[in-house]
């Protein structure tokens, strides 16, 4: 069953009963979901109230909660800490153990995927992708040269232009890709913890202040998908604001959703992120193992 996002953006209370997440407005009862229906919820304004309980009932069906700043975007990830998967030591051990050159091999199939998903969006977008599938042939294991980066800095000009600059601190077309990228790791997110692994332990990212280096490694070869999304959107609508509002979210959350091709099966993105992490853990003691990644479906509705 395909799992529900929630988006609050107004002041609420949220409180269990029966099994279910009860939302209140100014004391009535507005919504109710059963917990087990729901994957990632976002909290975007602070006047929202959560009953302890409520919070525990997400967490044991390893809903994602994602609270969001005074500026609407993502700021932080809720995740359970056990019960994820019955084998967790097991899991926990094996992920501690795997070799370097493990790490290597993965991170170099990562960051091919990302390329080649990134000329994927440029060729949808009509672009040139002769440089970016060159540069997807030159990467070696562990990307010593640093591909991604150069890749990342022809992509960018070629997708919004000279003139653009991706900055995370920045308004327009940057926050809307910051929100896009939140939805993205908050369902990998749910995907690792679910299968058992511990999302601080990266393949490349390794930053100590990050909890989600994992995630943020597996998310990568996805984010040209929300680039996507991004680019349509400032093509369909040159003269707009480009704030994250009700409107442009629904682009974004409907993603998970959306049909996908995997092993030659069309699943639920959401579905087929839960098979990646799967096949990630087959790749702990197998220098050779091939990480194969979602494809656009040709059923995608997404426009």
């Amino acid at each position: 069953m395909i799992k529900r996002i929630i988006d609050i953006s107004e002041p609420a209370y949220l409180h269990l009963k029966n099994k279910q997440l009860f939302i209140d407005k100014d004391k009535v009862t507005v919504g109710k979901i059963p917990i087990e229906d729901i994957g990632i919820i976002i909290l975007e304004n602070s006047q929202i109230t959560l009953t302890q309980a409520s919070i525990i009932a997400c967490q044991k069906n390893n809903t994602a909660i994602v609270f969001c700043d005074e500026r609407h975007l993502p700021y932080s990830l809720l995740l359970p800490i056990s019960d994820g998967n019955a084998l967790h030591n097991k899991v926990l051990r094996s992920q501690i153990e795997m070799s370097k050159p493990c790490k290597k091999q993965l991170w170099k199939q990562i960051v091919h995927n990302k390329i080649i998903q990134q000329s994927l969006t440029l060729q949808k977008a009509r672009k040139n992708t002769t440089q970016l599938n060159r540069l997807a042939k030159k990467i070696k294991s562990g990307d010593p040269e640093n591909i991604e980066a150069q890749a990342a800095k022809k992509y960018w000009h070629l997708l919004f232009g000279d003139k653009f600059r991706r900055n995370i601190n920045e308004t327009g077309i940057n926050s809307l890709l910051n929100y896009g990228y939140s939805i993205v790791r908050a369902m990998t997110a749910r995907a690792v913890v679910g299968s058992g692994l511990h999302p601080a332990l990266g393949v490349f990212h390794q930053n100590q202040y990050n909890g989600l280096c994992l995630v943020d490694d597996l998310m990568e070869p996805f984010r040209p998908w929300i680039d996507w999304l991004v680019f349509n959107l400032s093509t369909n609508n040159p003269n707009s604001n480009f704030e994250v509002n009700k409107q442009n979210k629904s682009l974004f959350l409907k993603l998970p959703s959306e049909m996908v091709e995997f092993n030659n099966k069309t699943m639920p993105l959401m579905v087929a992120c839960h098979y990646l992490v799967s096949d990630f853990k087959k790749s702990f003691k197998n220098n050779n193992f091939k990480l194969i990644y979602p494809n656009w479906s040709r059923q995608l509705s997404l426009q």
